[in-house]
């Protein structure tokens, strides 16, 4: 490509050198810079591409984007001066794809939880209705069936919009994506042009890298300013801060819930461990999921598909058959009987939900032992807060580790051990090991007690020191049960 026509609509303010020159690729990692690639030197959270334009160029960058000068010009180089290289970053990676976002319906689902259960589930419902889906999730890319590896809840903008040129490519004509609210501020999103957005809930997270709650809601919220007035903002209005999202987007605004006035409504009329009868929007629907966080999310997916122009009915009897996401209030029997469930569940108001779901199916005289940790380097100040949610829920807890990644699992687990009230700390156990957690979780356990093993769900590894060594809650639990 041209970089003259690479540059349509990109906001430059000076450049230096020729706009004539072919553009073969685009980088913001010095390391895999190649002939001809265009290099955008990015200010990064722990480093500055600005410090690596050297190298970029001495690997065979021909064209250097950057927020200031470097002290020395190269007269065979073009450089391209422009305020925010990160968000130029993005319209850059859709011009060079031709603009993917635009040739299918893209829908961003964001929120502290549900994401990855309302996008998959979306996925799941379209694929049913008879249409080729792509999938952007904390678990899976799915491109039309093929499943594809992913590292990030949401990814950079240049694998971001190489994947969905593929997905247009292979006919695609939606994609479901999950938005987190590091790839709105990190500006990974810029450059897309979204069909309708989704907003499931906000509760304490993340606040180590965005520092206060009022700059995650803002980063959460800037996603839903940024659509345009074609697009749809759907969001949960049973959530506080629901219709703060749509406060200054232009998009056509909708909502959903269980409680409030909202334009899509259901309630939970019957529900057991292998699912719930819903009625929504007039209408008796037996789902496969359970729980009401999964109320509020197969509502989410029934109103996104209506504002998507789908047929009730089908849309309604789809629903029925189709499963949510890996690792997500997954039940598994024991031989003996116990019932074990695992959950992704790693935010005080998730656990919450999954043990308030528990409490709501369990028989008289049946005991909830909760397995949990915390991840290392990640928000500290939710550690005493969801051991304490966890203390409150269940009879028993075992607190454990959760990719430790660089800290000590011990003092993680003594910072949850502060939350525990003094009351409930006779019920409480620690065991940094958390495969002998789950073990002693099952030995624990009387036929027909519930195992709950939150924080991991479809993960399949613990970090522990920057290396990750395979590690499956669901398979820990299966053979803990066997052991029996």
């Amino acid at each position: 490509m041209i970089l003259k026509d690479l540059l349509h609509a990109i906001p430059v303010k000076e450049y230096k050198g020729s706009l004539e020159i072919a553009v073969s690729g685009l980088c913001f990692d010095s390391r895999a810079v190649e002939p001809d690639t265009l290099f955008v030197a990015v200010r990064g959270t722990h480093t500055d591409g600005h410090l690596f334009i050297d190298k970029a160029i001495a690997l065979g960058a021909s064209c250097v984007l950057v927020e200031e000068w470097p002290d020395h010009i190269l007269n065979h180089i073009t450089y391209l001066l422009v305020d925010d290289s990160s968000y130029v970053l993005g319209l850059l990676a859709a011009n060079f794809y031709d603009n993917p976002s635009q040739q299918l319906k893209l829908v961003g689902v964001t929120g502290t939880n549900g994401k990855t259960t309302v996008a998959t589930l979306l996925y799941n419902l379209f694929v049913a209705l008879g249409y080729q889906v792509g999938l952007l999730s904390t678990v899976e890319n799915r491109l039309a069936g093929e499943v594809l590896p992913t590292t990030h809840t949401t990814l950079d903008p240049i694998s971001l919009n190489r994947l969905l040129r593929q997905m247009v490519d292979a006919g695609c004509d939606y994609c479901f994506m999950e938005v987190s609210s590091h790839a709105v501020v990190q500006q990974r999103i810029a450059g897309l042009r979204f069909a309708g957005g989704i907003f499931t809930n906000i509760t304490h997270d993340h606040l180590d890298f965005h520092g206060t709650f009022d700059n995650y809601i803002k980063a959460k919220k800037q996603f839903f300013d940024n659509l345009d007035r074609y697009a749809f903002a759907l969001t949960n209005v049973d959530d506080k801060n629901g219709n703060v999202m749509l406060q200054n987007t232009v998009a056509h605004q909708k909502s959903f819930g269980l409680k409030g006035l909202a334009d899509f409504k259901a309630r939970i009329v019957e529900s057991h461990f292998d699912g719930m009868l819903l009625h929504i929007d007039g209408q008796d629907v037996w789902v496969k999921l359970v729980g009401h966080f999964n109320a509020y999310n197969l509502l989410a997916v029934y109103g996104a598909a209506i504002l998507l122009e789908q047929e009730t009915m089908k849309v309604l009897t789809a629903i029925s058959d189709i499963v949510g996401a890996e690792g997500r209030f997954e039940a598994l029997t024991s031989p003996q009987g116990q019932i074990g469930i695992v959950d992704y569940a790693h935010t005080p108001d998730a656990v919450e939900n999954v043990l308030e779901t528990v409490h709501g199916l369990r028989q008289s005289g049946q005991q909830i032992i909760t397995v949990i940790g915390c991840g290392g380097d990640r928000d500290k100040a939710k550690r005493p807060t969801m051991a304490k949610v966890a203390a409150l829920k269940s009879d028993t807890v075992i607190l454990t580790s959760d990719n430790p990644r660089s800290e000590d699992p011990l003092q993680i687990i003594r910072e949850m051990e502060a939350g525990i009230p003094a009351d409930k700390r006779k019920a409480v156990f620690s065991i940094a090991d958390r495969r002998e957690a789950i073990r002693a979780a099952c030995h624990l356990a009387q036929p027909g007690d519930i195992i709950v093993i939150a924080g991991k769900g479809h993960e399949k590894y613990q970090d522990i020191n920057g290396v990750k060594h395979h590690f499956d809650d669901k398979e820990q639990l299966a053979s803990a049960f066997n052991e029996q």
